[in-house]
């Protein structure tokens, strides 16, 4: 594949190094819904004590569960599903497939190393796991990320039978109600491309997985 053609693939290491600086998370003692929260866009309730970080963006929010060091990155675009087709070709797997409260979910799971000084950590043994949970409506999709960097302190398994999503994702998925927003941002403007070469990069990823990609 030529250099031009992997833009969107860059982007998605660069994006999972950069949560990987920011989330975290550690030892499950209270595993009960606790704080409730509410955005332009989601409200619901998280597991234990969890705090709102610091941000700018309309369509971006963040939390932290400072006691059991997890945090939450909640955002909404146009098209989640896909942005999810890239981060499958990256490498994440699944979805597994949940319904709550009428809402949708497509669960992901992967795995990476942490961040230092801008520099993947390549000889740590203790590597992150990454929970995404994305549900798509009509007009607006929303994703949720979740980040454990210390996995000896999780059961953390890519599947859903963890105790990081039996006992902190799906509670938090059940207690969540998506709202429509006005002006959604369009995902290819996150990217920092033309709407046209979004759908070309989208298209160079479905023809890589179909083995149809020459050049």
């Amino acid at each position: 594949m030529e250099k031009k053609n992997m833009i969107i693939i860059g982007v998605v290491i660069v994006i999972i190094a950069v949560l990987g600086v920011i989330f975290a998370t550690g030892a499950l003692n209270n595993k009960t819904v606790g704080t409730p929260f509410e955005t332009d866009f989601m409200s619901g309730a998280f597991v234990g004590n969890v705090e709102k970080m610091n941000t700018n963006e309309s369509y971006v929010a963040s939390y932290k569960d400072k006691e059991h060091n997890i945090t939450y990155n909640l955002t909404t675009m146009d098209n989640s599903s896909a942005l999810m087709e890239i981060y499958k070709f990256q490498g994440v797997k699944g979805p597994d497939h949940r319904t709550y409260n009428g809402n949708d979910w497509n669960i992901y799971f992967g795995e990476a190393m942490p961040v230092i000084n801008n520099t993947t950590n390549a000889n740590s043994n203790q590597s992150m796991g990454i929970i995404i949970c994305e549900s798509q409506k009509d007009t607006q999709g929303y994703v949720l990320y979740v980040i454990f960097e210390d996995l000896s302190k999780v059961n953390f398994t890519l599947n859903t039978f963890g105790d990081s999503y039996v006992h902190y994702i799906e509670p938090l998925l059940k207690s969540l109600n998506l709202k429509k927003s006005n002006n959604v941002p369009a995902i290819h403007e996150q990217f920092g491309l033309t709407q046209e070469q979004f759908d070309q990069q989208i298209q160079l990823i479905r023809q890589a997985q179909g083995g149809n990609l020459t050049g």
